[in-house]
């Protein structure tokens, strides 16, 4: 009974989690509001892709497996840095590499999750910095022109730290009813996720 109680929190907490991730996609569904609302398509554009989705939550997951300051010093680096890159690519700067990047940082996360590999918090912080600069020039160089670029920004941030709080609270949630395991399961289907998409490209 316990086992299926646990089972029941975690089937819960997804299915709270796959709804914070669904609304904006919702949202830009929605006949007309991309067309007046820079911030609903900017919120909408990360879950746009399975590729953002899965780098976005593994930086949650990843951060709350390490613990301490790193729950929420690695997200807040990820979205600091990923404004920076969303600007670049509103501005057309050219960044070599950007799609190879955004596969690449579902390899690297999937296997750090997978193998619980604990970084000191400074690359940690630069590992995932390396990977927002990417993620936010593809976001910041799909903005379509007819969109305010700040309300565009915020609405892709807000969008990007609901994905990490999402990752975060899976992670927390796992590690608490002491199914450790689950967070390496996932790590792995990042990490083939990743793979599916290099050799796909």
């Amino acid at each position: 009974m316990k086992h299926s109680s646990q089972w029941l929190k975690f089937l819960q907490l997804a299915a709270l989690a796959l709804f914070a991730i669904g609304v904006p996609a919702l949202a830009h569904a929605h006949v007309g509001i991309v067309h007046t609302s820079g911030w609903v398509h900017g919120l909408a554009h990360p879950v746009g892709g399975l590729d953002h989705v899965c780098a976005m939550v593994a930086v949650g997951l990843w951060a709350a497996q390490m613990g301490g300051r790193s729950v929420w010093l690695v997200p807040l680096t990820f979205i600091a840095v990923m404004a920076l890159g969303g600007a670049l690519g509103m501005a057309a700067v050219p960044l070599a590499f950007t799609e190879q990047g955004i596969v690449m940082s579902l390899l690297v996360l999937g296997v750090l999750i997978a193998a619980a590999i604990r970084l000191p918090l400074a690359v940690s912080a630069a590992v995932v910095g390396v990977f927002a600069l990417c993620h936010g020039y593809a976001h910041g160089a799909e903005m379509p022109q007819s969109t305010s670029g700040l309300a565009y920004a915020a609405g892709f941030m807000l969008s990007t730290a609901l994905l990490h709080a999402s990752g975060i609270g899976m992670a927390l949630f796992t590690k608490g009813i002491g199914r450790v395991e689950w967070l390496r399961l996932a790590g792995i289907a990042i990490t083939l996720c990743g793979g599916g998409l290099l050799f796909a490209g």
